[in-house]
């Protein structure tokens, strides 16, 4: 009995070791990584979703959830994305959230795209239009117009060859992801939006939840199918892992935030231009450099105008040269009016989230303004100033005679001594006037001024 009784529990303590050994394999699974991808879709932000599209793929991470907030942005970093996605082995879920978020733009283009696209109560999407570089898109003419196509202008055939492209991707992601293709479609012809809720009633997405824990509740058990095999997700309890930003990410976000990239324009111009008149100084020139070469590099990623580019620099040689040249103000307030017209013009305000506030440029052209009109208002004054050095200033001015015989002698102005030659008659002691000055002898005369 005794016997038995050991070989029971030996039984039992192998089948408990056994137990959890399989059992630790499943707790050591990887976690599902989060990616939170907010504000204008750009360089930075496709950079960071590759980099940590590349990351589960190497980790072996079970999920990827994107978290989504974005107005839209730049059509060749939301492809870059969109392809990112397709390509990725592990399934791909997007969450438009929290809620007040919306997935405008490039944004419904990504939703589409995912594997699961889910949103959060109080959250939009939509709003998909294309538009060109350079300017704003009208929408395209009803096909049952009685305008033949080949009667429409040569910039409205661009622009419905644009759009027509962009319906064809958006209706081979919902045919790819079973979503509804033809609201899809309106998106980006009519620029229709919906509410999240109606967004799950019209199929164009799979669920609602309020955050990534209700969003891992909701997608257990959940069949899906990444490139030809199907899946069914077992998110029941998976921890999440969240991939922050690198300063790779952060440094390329802030030099590509139009405004920035603008400042960056600004300094490098003038700490250039500050090194040229004061040869030496080094530090506006090294800052300028650096500035000017980082604003370049922004400008060669972002939605550029290059008529606004030649605008502005055009406007700052004028103002350079009114500064040498002057010319009544001519060439320096032309300037300012070619520095603000180009910085107008600089970026494409039509894409979301990459204008340049009105504000900072009516700023720097003010402060532009004021300083020509300060230096107009100096070379003014200057004209109009008394003498304060040479043959003008001694002129006019009074002498005390101290000696003088036969129209040779001398006298005395601000405490100096001077050899003076007069044709009037003066006594030591008199008053006389500077008429003329040759070298260091001055003409005077006792007569008042004519």
């Amino acid at each position: 009995m005794r016997r038995a009784s050991a070989l029971t529990l030996a039984a039992a303590l192998l089948l408990a070791v056994a137990a959890v050994g399989n059992a630790a394999p499943a707790r050591a699974a990887e976690p599902a990584l989060l990616l939170s991808v907010s504000g204008p879709i750009g360089p930075a932000t496709s950079g960071y979703l590759l980099r940590g599209l590349k990351r589960a793929a190497e980790d072996q991470a079970p999920l990827v959830i994107i978290r989504l907030d974005t107005p839209g942005g730049l059509d060749s970093a939301m492809r870059e994305m969109i392809k990112g996605i397709l390509d990725a082995p592990q399934p791909v879920v997007t969450l438009v959230a929290p809620g007040g978020a919306r997935a405008a733009s490039a944004g419904t283009y990504l939703l589409y795209a995912s594997h699961v696209a889910a949103m959060a109560p109080g959250t939009n999407l939509g709003a998909a239009t294309p538009v060109p570089v350079g300017g704003s898109l009208p929408l395209p003419a009803d096909p049952g117009a009685d305008d033949p196509p080949d009667a429409a202008a040569p910039e409205d055939a661009m622009n419905r060859k644009i759009v027509n492209d962009a319906v064809a991707y958006i209706r081979s992601l919902a045919a790819l992801r079973g979503r509804n293709a033809d609201w899809a479609e309106r998106a980006v012809r009519e620029g229709a939006s919906l509410s999240a809720t109606a967004a799950l009633e019209a199929g164009v997405i799979d669920l609602l939840a309020t955050d990534v824990g209700a969003l891992l509740r909701r997608l257990d058990g959940h069949e899906i199918t990444v490139g030809e095999h199907p899946r069914q997700l077992d998110t029941d309890a998976l921890p999440v892992v969240e991939m922050a930003p690198d300063w790779r990410d952060r440094l390329l976000a802030v030099i590509t935030n139009p405004t920035v990239a603008y400042v960056l324009m600004l300094v490098g111009i003038y700490g250039l231009l500050l090194e040229g008149y004061n040869p030496g100084a080094l530090l506006p020139g090294v800052l300028g450099a650096i500035s000017l070469l980082l604003a370049l590099f922004a400008f060669q990623i972002l939605p550029v105008n290059y008529a606004g580019l030649g605008l502005i620099a055009l406007g700052l040689v004028l103002m350079v040269a009114e500064m040498l040249a002057p010319s009544f103000g001519v060439l320096g307030f032309g300037g300012i009016a070619a520095f603000v017209f180009g910085s107008l013009l600089l970026m494409d305000t039509e894409v979301p989230g990459y204008g340049i506030d009105p504000l900072l440029i009516g700023g720097i052209a003010a402060g532009a303004a004021l300083l020509m009109a300060g230096t107009l208002y100096l070379l003014w004054r200057s004209r109009r100033a008394r003498p304060t050095t040479g043959q003008a200033l001694i002129r006019e001015r009074e002498v005390r005679v101290l000696s003088f015989v036969d129209g040779d002698g001398w006298g005395q102005l601000d405490g100096e001594r001077w050899h003076i030659r007069s044709d009037d008659p003066l006594q030591p002691g008199d008053t006389a006037r500077v008429v003329h000055r040759d070298g260091l002898v001055l003409t005077v005369t006792s007569k008042p001024p004519a």
